[in-house]
């Protein structure tokens, strides 16, 4: 047999004999489950696979809260940002109203009413398949301004040309 470590009593009795061989072979499973538990493989795979998937959802909601705050700190500044365009147009539009001499002021006034009251006329007296091809037309005339403009620059161009040649 072996000798005992130095650092446990011998056992005088029997019975202190089989108490101290109990707790051996205790120790010995203890010991022996934890070696087997270490060169399972594909249990501490899964154990790590459950480990790298609780960081990953705890880091997914970390991140989720991140973007969220930010999205609501830029969506905050772009309110502020278009506030602020806003309050400018407004003043810009205020100023020039308060450039615009008194007369030019009037006559604008007497322009949109009278143009009010035409598109009431127009709304009374006009048949409906005529009003629907007009705001067809209109509608039509809305999304393509950009080539009206460029095509009422050149009709302009070309009448001033004209009167200018004739004018010679």
């Amino acid at each position: 047999m072996t000798q005992p470590p130095h650092d446990e009593p011998t056992a005088s009795t029997p019975d202190e004999l089989r108490e101290q061989v109990e707790q051996t072979r205790e120790e010995l499973g203890q010991t022996v489950e934890a070696l087997a538990a270490k060169t399972d493989v594909k249990a501490r795979a899964r154990e790590k696979a459950a480990e790298v998937r609780e960081q990953t959802a705890a880091k997914a909601g970390e991140l989720k809260e991140q973007t969220a705050a930010k999205a609501g700190e830029l969506k905050e500044q772009a309110a502020l940002k278009a506030g602020e365009l806003k309050t400018k147009a407004a003043d810009l539009a205020q100023q020039a109203q308060e450039k615009l001499p008194d007369p030019l002021k009037d006559k604008a006034e007497q322009a949109v009413a009278k143009a009010a009251r035409t598109a009431q006329t127009w709304q009374e007296k006009a048949p409906e398949p005529v009003r629907q091809k007009t705001a067809r037309g209109a509608q039509l005339a809305r999304d393509n301004r950009n080539l009206l403009l460029a095509a009422a620059a050149g009709t302009t161009a070309l009448v001033w040309l004209a009167c200018r040649r004739t004018k010679r």
